[in-house]
């Protein structure tokens, strides 16, 4: 069931990622009123655990370097219901894939069939100890099948990543170094240039790096050591075991039905970058 985890992980990721690569959600979201993508970003994605603090945010979302959140919450819900921009969200990343799926596809009973058996894993699994799940559990599930499918989606993909943390901090590695070490598994070199890092201050990347070095995590030149490409192995495996339980809900017939219903949808998006 790991290897099954890891392959709905795939065949899901693309319908997520509209939400931040296509153009439709950032511009309901700035419909809305919210000055930047980072705004609309933390207000919609955190909105269904409520108006809670920056802080609890921080813990929930785990890779995010300290004051990054404070910078947008609870500012970004000042103005703005967190119900609002959720609805935003939703419509946004609707629309971006009835856009890049066509009439075709995003109309034919293979998506309706996809979106139903999703819908099923999602609303399966326990809650203990999935802090974002929980929170996306209690939103309602869309009627429309195509919003359906990416609520559904989404919701898988919040409980993987709450077990990612998890696997996380089992291994004690932190937020900031996770992006390290993802950046290395991904080949990108020097790591502090990977997406999520560059823009963090190079003491606090220095710091980084210096903590995993003296691991044994990396070596002099900032790249992995044989623990540490061991250690990130184990977090990844130990993900997709966490990942399983959703999965239980369907039998294996549903299941491989499931991912031949997503893997024309899958590869449309992929083809289009998921924009």
């Amino acid at each position: 069931m790991t290897h099954s985890a890891r392959r709905m992980f795939e065949l899901l990721e693309p319908i997520c990622l509209v939400t931040y690569l296509a153009d439709e959600c950032n511009e309901e979201l700035a419909a809305l009123g919210h000055r930047t993508y980072w705004d609309g970003y933390f207000a919609s994605r955190a909105a269904p655990l409520g108006r809670v603090p920056a802080q609890v945010v921080h813990a929930a979302f785990y890779s995010f370097a300290d004051g990054e959140v404070a910078r947008h919450i609870p500012s970004a819900w000042e103005t703005i219901p967190p119900e609002a921009s959720v609805a935003a969200r939703e419509r946004g990343s609707a629309a971006s894939l009835r856009r890049i799926l066509g009439d075709e596809l995003a109309n034919s009973p293979g998506l309706v069939r996809a979106a139903d058996l999703t819908t099923k894993a999602a609303t399966y699994a326990p809650t203990e100890g999935r802090m974002m799940y929980a929170g996306m559990r209690t939103l309602p599930v869309p009627g429309d099948p195509v919003a359906r499918l990416w609520h559904s989606a989404t919701m898988l993909r919040e409980h993987r990543c709450d077990g990612h943390v998890a696997a996380l901090v089992g291994a004690r590695i932190g937020g900031t170094e996770a992006h390290v070490l993802d950046a290395l598994a991904r080949g990108i070199h020097p790591p502090e240039s990977f997406g999520r890092l560059h823009h963090l201050p190079k003491e606090r990347l220095a710091a980084v790096m210096d903590g995993l070095r003296k691991r044994g995590l990396v070596d002099a030149d900032g790249r992995f050591t044989d623990t540490g490409r061991e250690a990130k192995q184990r977090v990844e495996a130990l993900t997709d075991e966490l990942a399983v339980p959703p999965y239980d809900a369907l039998s294996p017939a549903e299941l491989d039905e499931l991912v031949a219903e997503l893997e024309p949808i899958t590869a449309t998006l992929v083809a289009a970058g998921s924009r």
